[in-house]
């Protein structure tokens, strides 16, 4: 197979990365604190060796797909009036109990369980700044959070939501649509801005996600019929040569 084949299937490769990732995106784009994610491609120079070589030959260009990182904008605040919906304003994310560990999340989506626990949709505690689940007084139904995170009923203040920093939230791992799992241990945030009775919405661009997935449908397309192309001209070129020796 000749190397403008290769090429082109190196693209081929990295296209079908990037369809996967916007695909995911458009998909998430209801997702409460979803950050879309956005792939990085570079040129992979391959050099030819040899004494001879033709004239602008000395270098191949491949395809090379360098990593995925996120768009950590901040999405748009949908109030609710809920007192448990909660958005946090610039960097942080909350910290969730899991059956797996400690995972962040920017969805602010809460509930409170039968036993005052304050949870996220699937049950998964939430957690204070002392790293321990934050539980409400059962008899305790008006809620009132501060800024900073502090919780205050009837009874008087019931802890402190914590709000942390990862070391790069780039190299934070997706564990479904709204948990991270983040390497090392992240810092508390200071003087956090959380905002009681809203949610952030996701930061997916729509138009412009289904934009970027046309253009690379048209990119895989065009690749695809020169690969077979190609495929056809080595065809016809190894029948003539057979013709000639026979």
């Amino acid at each position: 197979m000749e190397n403008a084949t290769y090429i082109a299937l190196s693209r081929l490769d990295t296209e079908q990365r990037a369809m996967s990732v916007v695909a995911n995106n458009i998909a998430n784009v209801s997702t409460s604190g979803f950050k879309a994610q956005h792939t990085l491609f570079s040129d992979y120079l391959a050099h030819q060796s040899g004494e001879n070589l033709p004239r602008g030959g000395e270098t191949e260009f491949y395809t090379q797909d360098r990593a995925t990182f996120r768009d950590l904008s901040q999405g748009p605040m949908q109030q609710t009036g809920n007192s448990l919906d909660l958005a946090i304003g610039g960097d942080g994310y909350f910290t969730i109990k899991t059956q797996n560990g400690v995972r962040l999340t920017r969805a602010g989506r809460f509930e409170r369980q039968t036993d005052g626990t304050i949870t996220d949709e699937t049950g998964n505690p939430l957690l204070g700044r002392d790293s321990q689940p934050i539980r409400l007084p059962i008899q305790d139904h008006d809620v009132t959070i501060s800024a900073d995170g502090t919780i205050t009923t009837a009874t008087g203040p019931q802890g402190q939501i914590a709000v942390v920093m990862p070391e790069d939230s780039n190299k934070m791992q997706a564990e479904g649509a709204k948990l991270l799992r983040a390497d090392g241990t992240p810092h508390q945030i200071e003087n956090p801005q959380i905002m009681q009775g809203m949610v952030e919405s996701s930061n997916v661009q729509v138009m412009s996600e289904m934009t970027h997935m046309i253009q690379i449908q048209l990119d895989f397309q065009n690749m695809a019929q020169f690969v077979e192309s190609e495929a056809s001209r080595q065809q016809d070129a190894v029948s003539k040569i057979l013709q000639i020796s026979a």
